[in-house]
Order: C-alpha cells, then structure tokens, then sequence
C-alpha cells in the first residue's frame, strides 16, 4: 500500500489517541484502533515478524525487511503511542485526581459509541454470535469487579511480566491495559517510571510488550482470519463488560495507604449519580458523554467518506 507522508502523519496522530487512551485504567488503545480502521492492519504488521526475517535480510537486504513487516506503518503509529504516553502520563493523571466524574464521563461517552461502531461490523447474527456476546460481556465485567493487589513491585523480572500481560489487554478492543496493570500492581511504579524518566524501568516494560505483543498478535490474526464474526462479537461483549470500569459515578468501599502515605481508594463500585456524595456534576458529565459518542460517530463518518 504506497502511503503519502500525510497519510503517516494521520496514522501517528491514531498512535497518539491510542497512547492516550491505554493510560488511561478502564479504556483500551485496542478500541481506538480498531474505531480508526487500522486494527486488522496492525495485527497483520506485527504478526509478520518472525524468525525467516533473518532470511529474508540476509538474501534481500533491510529494504525488503522493512516492506515485509509494514515498518513505515508501525514507525508511524508506535512513535504516536510513544510520544503521548510521555507527554500524556502526567496530564491525564492529574485530570483523573482532580476531575475524575468528567474524564470518565468522556470516555465513557466514547466507549459506548464503539460498542455500536464494532457491532455493526458483525456480517451475520446467529445463536453462537449472541452467545459468544454474552460470554464476552461476562469475562469483562468480572474482571472489572476484581480487587487490585495492595502491593507495588517495581522489580525489572516484574516489569517485564506485567509488560507481556498488559500489551494483551491493550490491544483488546474493550480490555484496558492499564486496568490489568492496577490489577497487578504494576501501574503506579509504570507511571512513575514515566513520570520520573526512569528509561532503565520503562526498557525492560517495554521489552516485556514487545514479547507479549509478538506472541499475541499472531493468536488474534488467526482468531479473525477463521472466525471474524464470532471474534467481533466476543470483543463487542468486552466493551459493554468494561463499561462498569468506566462508570463515572464510583462509591469507595476500602482504602489503602500508597507508597506516599497517602490513603487512596482501594475498592470500588458503581452508584447512580441520584445517591453519590458529593456534587455529581451531572449536566458537565453528559456533555461530556456526548462529546466523547460524538467522536466516534465523526471518526465513523470520516472514514466511511474515504473509503
């Protein structure tokens, strides 16, 4: 696919809204990049890597390599990813401290237009189609109901694991990476070593995605090459589970003591924004809501006037 230099720009700016959206625990780049058409393509250019690579350098030289793997594609969109986890991280963490109900409200605005967006690119509903929906949905929410570990390790063997974990969930459609992350206890120290510049952390996380990624791209491109409509409905269930992640109106049931001694919420569940305490901020959330299901819905309509 011969690509101008605007078509790359537009892929990076989509490597950014992925960034943005994997730091953030409950929303996964996977949704973002399956809702800019560019999901089956991804799995397809990761997937190609492999040992006969080694072959094909040593008989064709780099230049074949590179057009094997779709290089200026992944270069495009992963230098995106790169560039807003780094200049992001410290944002959205701070918005989702002071201003939590609207970020929340946003995405989850945004969520539920892709749930719509990916339904629709089912071909054929049948019994199976609806079951592996129910099924899908299930897995999400349960493992949004999962209490995270009180423990932070920032051990590198540790990293690395939660690196191969995470890229699984972050390239889910549904499935938030950062979320597995809290889960793990792997979150805060990721942050941190963002925030702080600790390249040593971030290359071994890193290294641990890179090997996950390879590994688990492979196992998708075969799920959606042999059953794409069964696979599109499993992950359109994802995505309505992972809504209880992302419900902005949250009652705090435990607390724990973080690192800073600081008692932050441990434990959380779902409130109707009628019984939260405090200011619901209940019309700025729904516009918000709006806004964030209004993007997908331009980002739809953009593409289709594309193609």
């Amino acid at each position: 696919m011969k690509r101008s230099f605007k078509d790359y720009i537009i892929i990076s700016l989509k490597g950014m809204a992925m960034g943005a959206a994997d730091v953030v625990p409950g929303v996964s780049g996977g949704t973002i990049a399956f809702i800019s058409g560019i999901y089956e393509e991804l799995l397809d250019s990761i997937s190609s890597f492999n040992f006969g690579l080694i072959r094909v350098l040593k008989d064709k030289g780099f230049k074949s390599v590179w057009k094997k793997v779709n290089g200026s594609f992944l270069a495009a969109l992963f230098t995106g990813v790169f560039i807003s986890i780094i200049s992001l991280a410290k944002l959205i963490e701070t918005l989702l401290e002071n201003h939590p109900i609207l970020i929340w409200s946003f995405f989850y605005g945004l969520v539920l237009a892709s749930i719509i967006y990916i339904g629709k690119q089912i071909s054929k509903w049948n019994i199976r189609s609806f079951l592996f929906l129910i099924l899908g949905g299930i897995l999400a929410f349960y493992i949004t109901t999962l209490n995270p570990m009180v423990s932070e390790n920032s051990s590198p063997w540790f990293l690395f694991l939660a690196g191969m974990i995470a890229i699984c969930a972050m390239i889910l459609p549904g499935i938030s990476g950062s979320f597995i992350l809290v889960l793990l206890g792997a979150y805060k120290p990721v942050l941190n070593a963002l925030n702080t510049r600790d390249f040593i952390s971030i290359i071994v996380f890193m290294f641990g995605t890179i090997i996950g990624l390879l590994t688990f791209s492979r196992i998708l491109k075969w799920f959606f090459s042999t059953y794409k409509n069964y696979t599109l409905a499993t992950l359109t269930g994802f995505i309505i589970g992972s809504l209880n992640k992302i419900w902005p109106w949250k009652e705090t049931i435990s607390w724990r003591t973080n690192s800073k001694g600081i008692e932050v919420p441990f434990n959380t569940s779902s409130v109707s924004p009628f019984s939260f305490e405090g200011d619901s901020q209940l019309m700025m959330a729904i516009l918000l809501a709006i806004i964030g299901f209004g993007l997908i819905l331009l980002l739809e309509k953009l593409a289709v006037k594309k193609d």
